[in-house]
């Protein structure tokens, strides 16, 4: 090694090294290339994924910001001034007021940290910028569970964590190559991985959405709505989000009785349907019988209470209510994933003893609309002997119009169900539904409309049903004497492959389906299928670990809540004699690693018994200077002694006999 390169070492040590000490202010160095391709790194990493949920300008700009740190690293730039960044920072925080119109909330605060990360990079100079900058990144990374808790975004926070730990790993390591910091990194988190599952296990769950504010937690989501008009359930056909999932216990029901229920729709005002509320009770109003079908419900959250659960529910766990339009309600809004045991009765007779004022409600049309259907509605309802023979001659009618299915129904106006039925003779199952409905109640029939999911596909991996909003549907239900109320779909008149093949069997036309549901796509369904079931084992087993799975667990393993408070005392003490251990090991290590830390610390034990102690911070090459002035009859070869110490350290690796050298001299060296 040569002696200039000897001397920068030795002054970088005893300066601190770049970004290494603790010194800063405006003679602080400026950011050296490889500590800020790590930072620059972990910082993409944290801000290009969150590109996604905020608005388009928001994310360009920020990475923007690292771009323009970049340039300058690449050029050996002085970073901008203070007052450019300060302004910078004014105008950064007045853009999120005016996209956002506050500055609380989940949306508004991570817009500010992704641009506020710009903006700390482009004036990083010392170590605590460094540190600085790598803690932020690290928020943002746990900002994207924020939005998303799947399992890709899981190993993306892993994966942006490793450069942020590297960039920590440059900062005490200057001197490093960059293979032995990706080592470093690496080791870092594979460490924490244990702690991590530890923590993940015992500590308590909380349970709730990971961001509290409700404003944001429990935005809206796509799925069925307590209103429907044309064209709103065809829109959710084109979308293969999950909506739930269902493990049965035996064999699943054929597709003809997988009707998954959601919304009663009563109330209609010529062109929309609405929901009504109904009375709540803690059980059904029909008694359960005939054959019962048990399975586990785990069903997406939609932020109502809707089970969307099989027909007709009865007693689950945890317990629901029921309503008397024969819906399943969760105790609380859905507004996380929720695993129901649930057992279905499709063959219960229900609402035979129907209130006078339900009837009535389902029977109510506006005077002015369709006039068209109610003309229809009386000619086929004259004559008839009772509701049942008028159902028949409508669902003869229906059949005899030769309606068509399609994913893509035309817009209809005021009178939609006129519309349909005589004009355009093509829609989806709300437009069935609907007109059938209103064909009924014009000629006196109690009908109402019920919306929900119908059918399902059978994953072959996991065996579990997947239903999609691909599979939302509307159907009907008619209420005759003695019978009460009695399910009837319209849309199997003009496709009954919907009901046993789903939508793809249903739909002529392959153009309409979506990607995932043509038959030309069979290979990509199946690279679905195991990805949906390694999915749901993540979202079963990670993200469905609640407080109720976590006492279960504990429980198992012996912790019941009796027993609790004193385990976790018992870990606790545990953990602190487990790092008590390690830091023990770790200086036991450096000694054993670093026999020329030793001899170098004998050396300066020897000299401060001689009277000139070494401050901490001072290097060998001003040590040897304050040495040589003590004792000028031997700065020779204190100089000799210190400058050898120098090149073992910093200088590449040399054979143990210089080890061997320095240690004689320091033995033999007498200063009287």
């Amino acid at each position: 090694m040569s002696v200039a390169r000897a001397r920068r070492l030795i002054g970088l040590r005893r300066r601190g090294g770049p970004l290494g000490g603790t010194r800063t202010g405006p003679l602080a160095p400026a950011l050296r290339r490889d500590q800020g391709a790590w930072l620059l790194a972990a910082a993409a990493m944290a801000i290009a994924p969150h590109a996604g949920w905020l608005p388009g300008w928001i994310g360009a700009l920020g990475l923007g910001l690292l771009g323009w740190r970049a340039l300058l690293l690449w050029r050996g730039s002085r970073p901008p001034p203070g007052t450019l960044l300060f302004a910078l920072a004014l105008a950064v925080a007045a853009g999120v007021r005016l996209e956002f119109g506050h500055f609380f909330g989940r949306e508004p605060g991570v817009a500010v940290l992704v641009l506020l990360l710009g903006l700390k990079l482009l004036e990083t100079r010392a170590a605590r910028d460094i540190r600085a900058g790598v803690l932020l990144c690290l928020f943002l990374q746990l900002a994207l569970f924020f939005e998303d808790q799947s399992l890709p975004v899981a190993a993306l926070v892993l994966a942006g964590t490793l450069p942020a730990l590297g960039a920590l790993v440059a900062l005490a390591d200057p001197d490093g190559d960059e293979r032995e910091r990706l080592l470093t990194a690496t080791t870092l988190l594979a460490q924490g991985l244990p702690f991590m599952l530890a923590l993940f296990v015992l500590f308590p769950r909380i349970q709730g959405p990971l961001w509290g504010l409700p404003a944001d937690a429990f935005s809206a989501r796509t799925g069925l709505s307590d209103t429907m008009r044309p064209g709103s359930i065809s829109a959710l056909g084109e979308s293969d989000e999950i909506a739930l999932r269902a493990a049965f216990s035996g064999p699943p029901p054929p597709p003809a009785q997988r009707y998954w229920r959601g919304p009663v729709l009563t109330r209609f005002d010529g062109r929309e349907w609405h929901a009504e509320p109904a009375a709540e009770s803690a059980s059904p109003s029909y008694t359960p019988q005939g054959e019962r079908i048990d399975y586990l419900l785990t069903i997406e959250p939609h932020q109502r209470r809707w089970l969307i659960a099989l027909e007709h529910p009865g007693p689950a766990r945890p317990p629901i209510r029921y309503t008397g339009d024969l819906r399943a309600l969760a105790a609380e809004p859905l507004r996380a994933r929720a695993r129901f045991a649930l057992g279905a009765y499709p063959h219960t007779p229900v609402g035979v003893a129907e209130s006078p004022a339900v009837l009535a409600s389902a029977t109510t049309l506006p005077a002015d609309s369709n006039p068209r259907s109610r003309r229809l509605a009386a000619e086929l309802a004259a004559g008839a002997r009772d509701h049942a023979e008028i159902l028949e001659r409508v669902l003869a009618r229906l059949r005899a119009l030769r309606l068509a299915y399609t994913l893509r129904p035309p817009l209809l106006g005021r009178h939609a169900a006129d519309e349909f039925l005589f004009d355009a003779r093509r829609g989806f199952c709300e437009h069935f539904a609907s007109a059938f409905a209103v064909l009924m109640r014009a000629a006196g029939v109690p009908t109402r409309i019920v919306t929900g999911y119908q059918g399902g596909e059978i994953n072959p991996i996991d065996g579990q049903l997947v239903v999609r909003q691909s599979d939302a549907h509307a159907w009907t239900e008619v209420w005759l004497q003695g019978r009460g109320w009695l399910r009837v779909d319209p849309t199997a008149l003009a496709a009954p492959e919907r009901i046993d093949g789903g939508l793809a069997a249903a739909l002529a036309d392959a153009g309409e389906l979506p990607l995932m549901l043509r038959a030309d796509m069979a290979w990509l369904r199946g690279l679905r299928h195991r990805w949906e079931a390694v999915a749901n084992l993540w979202n079963q087993h990670v993200l469905g670990y609640n407080p109720e799975r976590q006492r279960e667990l504990l429980a198992r393993i012996g912790l019941g809540a009796d027993r609790l408070a004193q385990t976790l005392g018992v870990l606790a003490g545990a953990a602190v004699l487990l790092f008590a251990a390690l830091y023990a090991w770790s200086l036991r290590a450096t000694r054993v690693r670093d026999p020329l830390a030793r001899t170098w610390e004998r050396f300066c034990a020897k000299m401060a018994a001689a009277g000139a102690a070494r401050p901490a911070w001072q290097g060998p090459q001003d040590y040897a200077e304050e040495l040589a002035t003590h004792f000028p009859a031997h700065a020779m070869e204190l100089r000799g002694i210190c400058m050898l110490y120098a090149r073992l350290r910093y200088g590449p690796p040399a054979p143990e006999q210089q080890l061997r050298i320095l240690h004689n001299r320091i033995a033999s060296l007498r200063l009287k």
